[in-house]
């Protein structure tokens, strides 16, 4: 932190959201230096438990949590709704916002040295403390997420462009290096994890098919398959290279929805995606036009370049049989 207490230097943001924005940003800063301690930290990436919905929580999950509720008691948030909490918390009873956390997402790849954020989204507090989470995503003031990598980085929108930053680990301020991400209208890489491939939809698997036959298919050029298990990882990557992301909901139990949670992740992820000319939706509409069920509702996310995505869209558009007929001829992995 500089000796002003400002880590974030901007004339970008909606003054009434600045102190919240500079508490995450803030915190931030700690999670970064535990995380590059390594192993020297301690078991950052220990299973303590799990959360509500029966994934396992890692003990950096847990720590990154407290101190972001921590932190924020003194901003202007009343209700604090977080992935590794039951029930939303009221942090401050004066507050006017409610804000919605992933502290610690792709925990899973804390022992691997690989990227890792946080993930956030604010809403103007209604009466109710569910409430204010459980409305379209649209009417989202701010999401965005902070990346924990080679280098650490805000990526944010307010609703008028996506915005990066960049913390400087001399001056400890986050200073703005790209003042609008647009998403590169083409690219040759897709996003999938392809082991579950025969649980997939017919529309996803077509999709697929068609992408891995390269040049010699219908999509007439050769692509490369990205798979990091880290949201906040592969939107960073879409944000500044193109491509698409796909995580569907599939056959297997408790998969129907997909994993990713709406409030926590797709819903901010969405915002950041179109307000950098990209388009995110759960296979065929868009996501900031849905609104959770629950605090914890999943759903599928689609999103990437706006040609990538409106061509996932028309897989499922199509009549069964026809879907049925193209991947019977293209399915790369029958047999």
């Amino acid at each position: 932190m500089t000796a002003t207490g400002q880590v974030i230097k901007t004339d970008r943001m909606p003054a009434e959201l600045a102190p919240i924005i500079e508490a995450l940003c803030e915190v931030g800063i700690g999670v970064a230096d535990i995380i590059a301690k390594g192993a020297l930290a301690g078991a950052l990436g220990a299973g303590v438990g799990e959360n509500t919905d029966g994934d396992q929580q890692k003990a950096l999950d847990v720590m990154a949590d407290e101190m972001f509720a921590e932190r924020l008691k003194s901003t202007g948030v009343r209700y604090y709704a977080s992935e590794e909490q039951e029930d939303v918390v009221e942090l401050n009873p004066e507050g006017d916002y409610a804000l919605a956390i992933d502290p610690l997402d792709g925990s899973s790849n804390i022992d691997v040295n690989v990227s890792i954020g946080t993930i956030f989204s604010i809403f103007k507090a209604n009466d109710g403390a569910e409430e204010s989470f459980l409305r379209k995503a649209r009417e989202q003031l701010a999401g965005g997420y902070i990346i924990f990598g080679p280098a650490t980085a805000l990526v944010v929108t307010f609703g008028d462009g996506t915005q990066m930053y960049t913390l400087d680990r001399d001056s400890g301020e986050y200073i703005l290096t790209n003042d609008r991400m647009e998403i590169p209208a083409t690219s040759k890489e897709f996003a999938i994890n392809a082991s579950n491939y025969r649980h997939w939809t017919k529309p996803v698997r077509a999709y697929i098919d068609d992408c891995l036959a390269g040049d010699t298919g219908p999509r007439d050029r050769n692509y490369n398959m990205r798979w990091v298990a880290s949201l906040v990882a592969e939107t960073h990557r879409i944000l500044t290279r193109g491509g698409v992301f796909l995580y569907p909901g599939d056959a297997r139990p408790g998969y129907e929805r997909g994993r990713l949670r709406m409030v926590y992740e797709c819903a901010p992820m969405a915002f950041l995606v179109e307000q950098a000319s990209g388009k995110a939706t759960d296979g065929c509409d868009p996501i900031l036009d849905q609104t959770a069920e629950s605090l914890h509702a999943r759903t599928p996310l689609v999103f990437g370049s706006s040609e990538k995505v409106d061509r996932v869209a028309t897989y499922h558009d199509l009549p069964d049989e026809e879907v049925s007929a193209l991947f019977g001829q293209r399915g790369l992995f029958r047999g």
